[in-house]
């Protein structure tokens, strides 16, 4: 249902449809999910009532997408690490040697790719380390909750207190990396290569953009998805 107390995040949770909207006009629907679109639109050239008019036209097509919002928390955290954190692992790696090859070859003509590769290379390690905690504490323990739950079984205090605490510092690793990226559109206008660009500048500017809207679906399926409801589990012990 289309209502404009809704949330960006609770617009792409409900329908991930809505999330190619957001994209057309530039609006973060995963570090920056918990706005409303008016919210969103404040500094913008761009009316919220245009977007609200395309979220219903988006609402309306027959879906074919998966519905993430309906899978049990366990499953999705499963898919989470082997489909995005697989991702991240298996092609931040080619990047950065792809960056570094346009570097030596094209960096007198385009010094922006220092930056970009400079950019991209804490971004690789910020992401290394944030899978990380997330699949050897905060993922654990969701399904720790999920089988108590089921089970009937009373819940085990973790030592970190709450789960809103590791929620609270992904998220904020989330925006880290975000901004970053935001960064990277802007060094690269959008991923736009330059003229003289040869095949592996086309590529790799093509990879990073791919990079990007996959950590974007990444982002959104924990921001407004996983955590709140591991959150509203937790409540329910």
């Amino acid at each position: 249902m289309l209502t404009k107390e809704k949330t960006i995040g609770e617009f792409v949770a409900e329908d991930f449809r809505a999330a190619q909207v957001f994209r057309k006009y530039k609006i973060d629907f995963c570090c920056k999910g918990d706005r409303t679109v008016e919210e969103a639109c404040e500094n913008k050239k761009y009316q919220a009532e245009d977007i609200y008019n395309e979220l219903s036209n988006v609402a309306n097509l027959k879906s074919g997408d998966i519905d993430f919002n309906s899978w049990p928390l366990d499953l999705l955290a499963d898919y989470v690490e082997k489909t995005h954190h697989r991702y991240v692992e298996e092609n931040s790696t080619v990047l950065l040697q792809y960056l570094n090859k346009l570097c030596k070859v094209h960096g007198d003509r385009h010094p922006e790719l220092f930056e970009i590769t400079k950019i991209f290379t804490e971004i690789s390690g910020e992401l290394a380390a944030h899978m990380k905690k997330e699949e050897l504490i905060l993922f654990p323990f969701i399904k720790r909750m999920v089988n108590a739950k089921q089970k009937g079984e009373a819940l085990v205090t973790p030592n970190f207190g709450t789960v809103e605490s590791p929620v609270a510092m992904m998220k904020h690793e989330h925006t880290v990396v975000g901004d970053l990226f935001a960064k990277i559109d802007d060094l690269t206008n959008n991923y736009q290569f330059p003229e003289d660009a040869c095949g592996t500048y086309q590529v790799t500017y093509k990879m990073l953009e791919d990079f990007e809207k996959d950590l974007h679906t990444h982002i959104h399926l924990e921001n407004n998805i996983l955590f709140p409801k591991a959150i509203a589990l937790e409540k329910t012990f």
